[in-house]
């Protein structure tokens, strides 16, 4: 679920001051820095320290849950060449762990389709700081056409000028500044920005209907208007995606339409999915996810 057909390259990395709030929509623009960190509720892709990491692959944030085991399935469109195709993502969280910088992070298994034909299938490592904030410690994505291989451009903090970025900060609200959601110079140029854009929303998707809902806001900043909108749903996580603005080439919309619990064969066989994956990373991606400690799964 990420921007389709964007270079990500702006690597300014400012900070977001967060406290909990509830039935509001955004104000304005994001202010400048000058807000010293004083309580658990800010944030800023800078303030990434590995010691301040416990039990980080467990990711209980109240609007972003990863349990292990938990798999979500979307269903919308996406524009590819001036023609709306159909589009449905799979994400899966596994009960693997990888450890990054000394981060215990959870893998997050996740497949794109366009048309019924596989585009990226994809790990992103995640972990949860002390204070409740979700980070986005890197990925290797793979990105398929017509059935073949075509690139892998792999990302993760700490490698080639990678750094980790916020995710969703702990306790969202609006009126806050814009944050990184992580950083790869190029030729990756992963530059993604988030913003809380509305908070106590309401939302329908064909799993459910969802209260307290917030809304992130992703933007880069080279292009003007041009938003990707995530709701993130109490207990559950992203429920939809949608967007915003001229300029907006993807028009990217998701609906969860079913989140549910993997039986353990289930559960086994994502496992050995995304090692699978993880094997070809491991190959195909050498200076970067061939330079990390292996996945680990239970038992080991």
């Amino acid at each position: 679920m990420h921007h389709a057909g964007r270079s990500w390259a702006t690597a300014a990395l400012l900070m977001v001051v967060a406290s909990a709030c509830g039935g509001q929509s955004r104000t304005g623009e994001s202010s400048g820095p000058g807000s010293a960190r004083s309580t658990a509720a800010q944030v800023a892709a800078e303030d990434y320290d590995s010691s301040r990491f416990g039990d980080s692959a467990k990711v209980d944030h109240r609007w972003y849950p990863l349990k292990p085991g938990t798999r979500y399935d979307y269903r919308g469109s996406s524009l590819e060449d001036d023609e709306r195709l159909p589009h449905r993502v799979t994400t899966i969280v596994t009960d693997l762990t990888k450890v990054v910088d000394g981060v215990e992070n959870v893998v997050v298994w996740e497949r794109d389709y366009a048309a019924g034909e596989l585009v990226e299938t994809e790990l992103a490592l995640f972990a949860q700081d002390e204070e409740g904030n979700v980070w986005h410690m890197g990925e290797y994505p793979e990105e398929w056409e017509g059935g073949e291989f075509v690139k892998a451009p792999a990302w993760v903090h700490g490698l080639r000028g990678a750094t980790a970025g916020v995710t969703i900060p702990a306790t969202p609200e609006v009126g806050t500044r814009d944050y990184a959601e992580g950083y790869a110079p190029p030729p990756i140029d992963w530059a993604d920005r988030g913003r809380v854009h509305k908070t106590g929303q309401k939302t329908c998707v064909p799993a459910d209907c969802y209260a307290d809902v917030v809304v992130v806001e992703e933007f880069e900043r080279n292009i003007k208007d041009a938003f990707q909108d995530k709701y993130y749903a109490p207990g559950v996580g992203v429920v939809r995606v949608g967007w915003r603005g001229a300029n907006d080439d993807s028009k990217e919309v998701l609906k969860l339409v079913d989140v549910r619990t993997l039986s353990t064969v289930e559960l086994d066989e994502a496992r050995a999915g995304a090692l699978a994956l993880e094997k070809r990373a491991l190959r195909i991606s050498k200076d970067v996810f061939g330079r990390l400690p292996r996945s680990k799964g239970p038992g080991d």
